[in-house]
């Protein structure tokens, strides 16, 4: 595959990415946060079960592999289901937009969580973090310093699922991406499930989101993964977080678009900062090729 032909399947998944935040927008008003994420993830380990099998059968009989998938899979499971469940609380109060661009903090977060493993920071990112606390004072905090209950939320999740990511390159070594992705996602979906015991979902409730659902559960967890995991072999990584880290902005979008939410001249020069912290973040220094 030509990086060109890449660099469009990781457009198309930042942009799926992107519109499930409209996605769960429109669902927060109709069933809770967990049986929202429980319906959601299990449809993604579904749609993830024909990728994974013929990978599955290659290992039959390996019992180091598939300890190291069903464990790594129920870890990422643990910390994606309480990041994606606190996210959803935040985005039923803070709207869409907002919430993929505080979300987006975790590309911040991680490098700092990495100094846990001994591993050194680089001096971009101390820009970074300057850039993405600028940014998040002018799309959070109010008058009086205050700061609203829906974006609490929104950077719990983004340290959840920065810790995620540092889980995933923990345990996602030892096995194949898209297994331990559809255990993980079988985990998140059935802690999630357990949990929406207690919101005693109506069966109508749930018809009546089932289009989010359906969306966020088979495009953004199942399909979108697999573009990303698909597509990102073949793209230089600096060129390739530029692209899915537009995920941020695809959500603001679509929540004008679809959602007719409206941010403050604040709150955009926030996001535009909070984009820019990401980048800076992701970006790389570029080898020299000699």
């Amino acid at each position: 595959m030509k990086e060109q032909k890449a660099i469009l399947l990781l457009l198309l998944t930042s942009l799926i990415w992107g519109l499930a935040f409209v996605a769960q927008s429109v669902s927060s008003e109709s069933i809770g946060p967990f049986t929202f994420n429980g319906i959601r993830m299990l449809i993604g380990a579904i749609v993830l079960v024909p990728f994974a099998l013929p990978i599955m059968k290659k290992h039959k009989g390996d019992s180091a592999y598939w300890k190291n998938a069903i464990r790594g899979g129920m870890l990422c499971g643990l910390c994606l289901g309480a990041a994606a469940v606190t996210q959803q609380f935040g985005i039923a109060s803070s709207g869409a937009g907002k919430g993929g661009f505080i979300t987006s903090l975790y590309i911040v977060i991680v490098p700092f969580m990495s100094v846990i493993l001994g591993q050194k920071i680089r001096k971009g990112i101390w820009l970074s973090a300057a850039i993405a606390i600028i940014g998040m004072y002018l799309l959070s905090i109010g008058e009086g310093f205050t700061i609203a209950e829906g974006d609490i939320y929104l950077i719990i999740c983004a340290f959840l699922f920065a810790l995620h990511i540092m889980v995933v390159d923990a345990t996602g070594k030892k096995t194949d991406g898209i297994v331990l992705s559809m255990f993980q996602f079988l985990t998140a979906g059935i802690l999630c499930s357990i949990g929406a015991i207690f919101e005693k979902p109506q069966m109508n409730a749930i018809l009546s989101a089932w289009l989010p659902i359906l969306y966020a559960g088979a495009f953004s967890c199942g399909i979108a993964y697999t573009l990303q995991v698909v597509a990102q072999k073949y793209v230089r990584p600096s060129r390739a977080v530029f692209a899915l880290s537009l995920e941020s902005v695809w959500a603001a979008i679509g929540g004008a678009l679809i959602l007719a939410e409206r941010l403050s001249a604040r709150e955009i020069a926030g996001c535009a900062l909070v984009f820019a912290a990401v980048l800076v973040a992701e970006i790389e220094p570029q080898k020299s090729s000699t």
